[in-house]
């Protein structure tokens, strides 16, 4: 009968229809990479007459001579540029994020939680070239009175600190500190409010007190989850435009300073993609969209592992 029964069940088992739902949701799920492997391939084709003529010497160079249809062209400097702002606006954005998202976790002033949340969401909502204007006109020149010059006068001796400019890297990154302020909060907010309350209040009765339970506890605990959101807001830094094009000052060169002019590479694309002639020129602003989805894919596989390790440590450490 035993066997009998096994029979029935593994009949039933095999006779069950399909699960139509779960095809069709994994077939539009493979529709994601597959659109980003054809827009690769797609940018490979069109930029093949500057891969086949600079070969790798275009990742290495810092040459960029639009003049000529020969070049020579060198993504370096963008490349820098690009790298460079992108971390610059997370270092600057991160603390501010956290400390904002600890914040607006927490129980109590539903008023003033309310108020803030909304208006860091609002931030999210502001048009990059509303930014750039904004950065333009008045962000740029408080930094370069405010920040920029006292901080050169005082530390100018370290090369990097020297040279201020209203237009320059570092106000590029301010402006990007603040678009990526909306991501970084609200996924991190949502983080640790998924923090098992039980920690919160072991901790408490154990004696700690707000910042040692914050410190020792709900961040330790919402380290994964904090990673994975700063990630999304590098994202979203490597590939801005217009806003950093209006304030970082355009000059295709590495800069000694990180208060002088720069260049990232979607900036390079969007000034001279429409005056763009011959066929090197253009296929090396096609090759530089490239270079800019291969540096964006590095960094996320980067951090997708890093996030992947740390939240093991997590779960060990449970």
């Amino acid at each position: 009968m035993a066997a009998s029964a096994e029979t029935v069940q593994a009949r039933v088992i095999t006779a069950r229809p399909p699960d139509r739902f779960r095809t069709t949701v994994a077939g539009v799920a493979t529709i994601v990479p597959a659109v980003l492997v054809l827009i690769v391939i797609t940018l490979a084709v069109q930029a093949w007459p500057s891969i086949t003529h600079f070969g790798l010497g275009f990742l290495t160079s810092t040459s960029w001579d639009p003049a000529s249809d020969e070049g020579p062209f060198g993504a370096l400097p963008a490349i820098f540029g690009t790298v460079a702002t992108s971390f610059l606006a997370l270092a600057l954005a991160l603390p501010v994020g956290v400390a904002v998202a600890v914040l607006l976790a927490e129980p109590g002033h539903t008023t003033i939680r309310g108020v803030i949340g909304t208006g860091i969401e609002l931030l999210a909502a502001i048009p990059s070239v509303v930014y750039g204007i904004w950065a333009l006109y008045v962000l740029a020149p408080w930094s370069y009175e405010h920040l920029e010059l006292p901080i050169s006068d005082h530390a100018g001796f370290i090369g990097w600190l020297s040279s201020p400019a209203v237009r320059g890297l570092f106000n590029a990154a301010l402006v990007l500190a603040v678009m990526i302020l909306p991501t970084l909060t609200a996924i991190s907010r949502d983080v640790v409010r998924a923090v098992p309350r039980g920690l919160k209040e072991n901790a408490v009765a154990l004696g700690a007190t707000w910042w040692e339970t914050t410190w020792h506890v709900i961040l330790p605990s919402a380290r994964a989850g904090i990673f994975g959101a700063t990630i999304l807001a590098l994202g979203r830094a490597l590939g801005e435009t217009i806003a950093v094009t209006m304030v970082i000052g355009n000059a295709y060169v590495i800069p000694h300073s990180i208060f002088q002019p720069a260049y990232t590479l979607a900036s390079v694309i969007a000034n001279e993609f429409t005056e763009a002639t011959g066929t090197l020129y253009p296929a090396a602003l096609i090759e530089l969209g490239l270079v800019l989805i291969l540096v964006t894919l590095t960094v996320n596989i980067f951090a997708l592992l890093l996030v992947r390790s740390t939240a093991a440590e997590v779960r060990r450490a449970a």
